[in-house]
């Protein structure tokens, strides 16, 4: 096959995939290109099979805002293995695995060798029951209600004297038994409340830092100042504020345990407080007491 066929191939591939997929943009990767797409719509189940190889098939925001987003891609591996791609996250699939992605966010498949899927196609509303659904999530091939998922939806794609009425229920079906795994993905924490959860991970370990600040906090973190306020006060609190009382806490702590000679100033430095003066009105305004009196109290 000559390059002029090569492209003439790749381009019909892709043409392809936007007529039974929705809009899609393409751009090859290493190697030969391959690939073969066959409509699938078993009735009301509406799917496509793809066998494809060195390229990479993407959604941009130009993409999504021409064409249908009322539905997620249901993506079974069958062969080979693909990268998935999605809100910053990567699964690697491997034959027997199952994903979801959004059709109305940006996402990326990365074909690399050669790769056989079915794509099966969700209503939104079938799904409006889950909180958040997490895309481009594995869903492993070792788990039961996985394997029947796949069995259901080989055996509906291999049944051509179903009916409208029998495909659609084969649809219901294929949700109620990935219900109970998306909800275990429902369950986790969303990325924000992780991203929280990594700063505040941050915060304890660098405690005795002088330069925790918010700055760095924001800076290690990828996130801009305004964005690590903002992600605070949705939580009731003000990062410089937590940061402090934290200290302070940990202050407290300390002063319980310590013994009569232990300077106070030093505690406190310890604790990332370097002005002593500071250190102590601060103590007092969140205890009652100065550290002396408070060590005096709880020794």
């Amino acid at each position: 096959m000559t390059q002029a066929d090569d492209k003439e191939s790749y381009r019909a591939w892709l043409a392809k995939v936007n007529q039974l997929c929705g809009n899609f943009a393409a751009r090859p990767l290493d190697g030969k290109f391959y690939g073969e797409i066959d409509s699938g719509y078993a009735r009301g189940l509406k799917l496509s099979t793809v066998t494809t190889r060195g390229v990479n098939l993407y959604r941009s925001r130009e993409e999504i805002k021409r064409g249908n987003d009322a539905w997620f891609y249901t993506v079974f591996q069958l062969e080979g293995q693909a990268v998935m791609e999605q809100d910053n996250r990567q699964v690697i699939l491997e034959a027997g695995d199952i994903t979801l992605i959004d059709a109305a966010r940006p996402c990326s498949f990365y074909w690399q060798q050669t790769s056989r899927q079915v794509s099966l196609l969700l209503p939104r509303q079938k799904l409006e029951h889950l909180r958040e659904i997490s895309s481009a999530e594995r869903l492993p091939n070792h788990l039961p209600m996985v394997q029947l998922s796949h069995r259901l939806l080989q055996e509906s794609m291999t049944s051509p004297e179903m009916n409208e009425n029998e495909s659609e229920a084969a649809l219901e079906a294929i949700i109620c038994l990935l219900r109970p795994v998306l909800h275990q993905l429902d369950a986790r924490p969303s990325r924000r409340d992780r991203q929280f959860q990594k700063i505040m991970a941050l915060i304890d370990e660098y405690i005795q830092s002088e330069q925790l600040r918010p700055e760095w906090l924001a800076s290690e973190t990828g996130m801009s100042v305004r964005s690590l306020y903002r992600m605070f006060a949705d939580k009731g609190l003000v990062v410089a504020q937590y940061i402090k009382n934290r200290r302070l806490d940990l202050c407290a702590q300390s002063l319980r345990n310590a013994h009569d000679d232990e300077k106070l100033a030093g505690i406190g430095y310890s604790w990332g407080f370097t002005d002593h003066s500071h250190f102590s009105t601060a103590f007092k305004q969140r205890f009652g007491l100065s550290p002396g009196e408070y060590r005096k109290r709880y020794r």
